[in-house]
């Protein structure tokens, strides 16, 4: 195997040098080291001890999978081996050997119905079934021959897999780009149902494994769960990052078209009209009505009256309490599906907004908001509060305590919108709005313009002045300028004072604001350049962490390690073992790493001193969808849970007995955990390529500066899998 690697890397470098000199543009050293790695991964696989530990940990073999059909075949297509490794040949073997064979059309027409779409797919997805099937499984791995046959199934499997994918030159492509996303969308669907198995087995799928030595004290029933985690997590990983990227390929269009010679220019279509929640049927017209709006808040208003009045004066269980189970576990989780299907709509809806309204014509709110205070450095420090004081305190399982902070927002949003004029509380104090507005930047729908052109020729500004018919922007987002949906409430104001009806809910490829036109280095109206603010990208660091913090805190191995700490300390209470947890969580490891991370940047790309701060902050908000697919994830989980947990609440206001509440996860969810996980990483590697870019022109230099970037990202995304894959409390539920 050794000679053969061996004989394949010196052909492929014979071959590669001679066409590097004829055409250096298409053999670049960037293909000879990918086919180097890949070779490489097949040593791995094959020559070394992988190989022997196989026979006694699934999750050997199932790394030694990987390596064979999602890592070795790939790479090695991305050196683009035909040609180089037929001028690497002989000449005289070249000419009178295989040349008469290359020239045979019949060859042609084979290695064009072996390389299509419609049988690849097929092939790689029997190869997989089958060979994972008990029986055959057990019969290559007591067989030292069918185990080669395993083997080369998938190896040659994986090659023709990803020939279209990769689309090894000169080949020509049999199906347009697109239809190569549902191509991996459902190979992935597919390696997902067969890691399931093997993860939420109750039993050890393969005997062969229940009978070996166990090598490391671990069972054979974990030995399975590693397995198929190795399995679902890098191999997501691997079909869903091409598709991401060939679906960024299809929304940008080509970079560079092809310049065309006409005699006559070709007529002018008019321009594709983006999509508009506005002017959707029924659904746009009810979200511009003018009482929509303060209509919806009533309804959250009367809700927020019903959880302070239960939780004053109602049983002190959080499970029999309004407090303890509308904030808790219904309230959180549709905002952030409804932050992730549409935007900030729960800013929209806030019930927050009623006693604002009333402060302004109590207090007539003429004063400024302090110079010193206009900054997100406010509401970061109370983010770091409520998450430490959630935990510490158990506000989850204390009504009392839940109607006291919704009384207390109540009064300060009075205060302070009474006294302070420009929205102050919503753009400066308000933690939830804040966690939205940073969140909602990876929402396909934003608040913006339909036109540009309208705007260009408008003179009255009403979007952000107001008039008669609408108050304009309260938070100066001038509508032309603005980009992204940071500091939007979705108030939809500037839609109502717009006089051309040039104002919409557009759509827009998810987190489209942190890589697009700029990104975050784009100035913003009412923001600045987003890689300027310090404040923001503190804000950042801590939502994208406080994600990963607040659901590890809740997990079974997380608390009983604190558990340990604090009797091994003596302590009598856990609460400052809590509070180091969550201040070294959230504000001391994300300065480091931030450091860190930086540093290695700025001297792998070569980035002077004084843009370093800019990069840094730059790449902080790179991280947030990964820590928004988190957020999804883990406060989703507790509403599909106890979606019921409503019901002994309202058994005990009306007078029925309490029924016994059961958590029952469904058998898909955990997939579609990951999917989220996966998609945020997915998102999150590609805007810090695309602010790699921005940054520096060239892209070695650009893959140097992301690389930390990319390490930290994959090191959150692996915590992230390891936690949502632990028991976790049932909060807010009878169990």
């Amino acid at each position: 195997m050794i000679c053969l690697l061996a004989l394949a890397a010196l052909l492929y470098l014979r071959g590669w040098s001679l066409l590097h000199r004829e055409s250096p543009h298409r053999f670049t050293p960037e293909r000879r080291a990918a086919y180097l790695a890949g070779l490489g991964a097949l040593f791995i696989a094959l020559a070394s001890p992988l190989d022997a530990f196989g026979n006694f940990l699934l999750e050997a073999h199932m790394a030694q999978h990987l390596l064979l059909i999602l890592i070795a075949p790939p790479l090695i297509l991305m050196g683009q081996p035909l040609l180089p490794m037929l001028r690497g040949l002989p000449q005289a073997t070249l000419k009178n050997g295989l040349g008469p064979f290359l020239r045979w059309r019949a060859l042609r027409r084979i290695g064009r119905v072996l390389t299509h779409p419609a049988l690849t797919w097929p092939a790689m997805t029997v190869a997989i079934v089958f060979w994972h099937m008990p029986r055959f499984y057990e019969l290559a791995l007591n067989s030292s021959v069918w185990h080669g046959a395993e083997h080369a199934c998938f190896f040659y499997a994986a090659i023709l897999f990803w020939w279209p994918v990769i689309q090894v030159w000169p080949s020509r492509p049999q199906w347009p780009r697109w239809m190569l996303i549902p191509y991996l969308v459902f190979a992935d669907i597919v390696n997902t149902a067969l890691s399931a198995w093997l993860v939420f087995s109750t039993h050890v799928v393969y005997r062969t494994y229940a009978l070996a030595p166990r090598l490391g004290g671990i069972s054979a029933l974990d030995d399975q769960t590693v397995a198929g985690a190795i399995m679902w997590v890098p191999g997501s990983l691997a079909y869903l990052i091409p598709a991401f990227v060939l679906a960024m390929q299809a929304l940008n269009g080509p970079r560079h078209q092809p310049r065309l010679v006409r005699i006559q220019p070709a007529p002018r279509r008019p321009a594709r009209q983006r999509w508009d929640l506005l002017r959707v049927p029924v659904i746009g017209a009810i979200l511009r009505q003018r009482y929509f709006r303060p209509a919806i808040q009533c309804i959250l208003f009367a809700l927020a009256v019903a959880v302070v009045i239960d939780g004053f004066f109602g049983p002190q269980i959080a499970p029999m309490n309004l407090a303890g189970v509308l904030p808790w576990t219904y309230w959180r989780g549709f905002a952030v599906i409804a932050l992730l299907a549409g935007g900030n709509l729960f800013c929209m809806a806030c019930p927050f907004m009623l006693p604002r309204n009333l402060g302004r014509r109590l207090f007539s709110a003429r004063r400024r908001w302090p110079g010193m205070l206009r900054s997100k450095w406010l509401a970061a420090g109370l983010l770091v509060l409520y998450f430490w004081a959630y935990e510490a305190f158990s506000l989850w399982s204390s009504p009392w305590w839940t109607a006291w902070i919704v009384v207390g927002y109540f009064v300060t949003a009075l205060v302070v919108d009474g006294w302070f004029r420009g929205a102050s509380f919503c753009k400066y104090v308000c933690p939830i709005g804040q966690f939205h507005f940073l969140n909602a930047l990876v929402s396909p729908l934003e608040v913006k313009v339909r036109s540009a052109a309208v705007c260009a020729s408008c003179d009255t500004h009403d979007c952000i002045r107001g008039n008669a018919a609408g108050h304009g922007c309260e938070l100066h987002l001038f509508q032309p300028r603005k980009s992204g949906n940071f500091d939007c409430t979705f108030c939809l104001d500037c839609v109502h004072a717009c006089p051309h009806d040039n104002v919409g809910i557009m759509k827009n490829p998810p987190a489209a604001a942190l890589y697009r036109n700029g990104g975050v280095d784009r100035g913003s109206s009412g923001i600045g350049r987003l890689s300027s603010r310090p404040d923001a990208a503190a804000l950042a660091w801590v939502l994208v962490f406080g994600a990963l913090i607040n659901a590890a805190a809740m997990v079974d191995p997380v608390m009983q390690s604190m558990h340990s700490l604090t009797a091994i300390v003596g302590l009598k209470s856990m609460l400052p073992v809590t509070t180091m947890l969550f201040v070294s969580g959230i504000v001391f490891a994300p300065m480091l790493l931030a450091g860190i991370c930086g540093a290695a940047s700025a001297w792998l790309g070569r980035v002077e001193g004084s843009r370093r701060k800019r990069m840094t902050r730059s790449f902080a908000f790179a991280l947030v969808p990964l820590g928004f697919s988190l957020w999804v994830a883990h406060f989703s989980f507790h509403l599909i849970v106890g979606w019921r947990s409503l019901a002994p609440v309202l058994d005990r206001i009306l007078g029925s007995s309490v029924p016994a509440m059961t958590a029952n996860l469904p058998g898909w969810w955990p997939a579609l955990q990951l999917l989220l996980l996966d998609s945020g990483l997915i998102l999150s590697l590609y805007a810090a390529w695309r602010t790699a870019r921005r940054q520096v022109p060239e892209a070695g230099r650009a893959l140097r500066l992301v690389t930390p970037w990319v390490v930290l990202a994959i090191a959150f995304y692996a915590a992230a899998v390891w936690i949502l894959f632990q028991p976790m409390q049932m909060r807010g539920m009878v169990m």
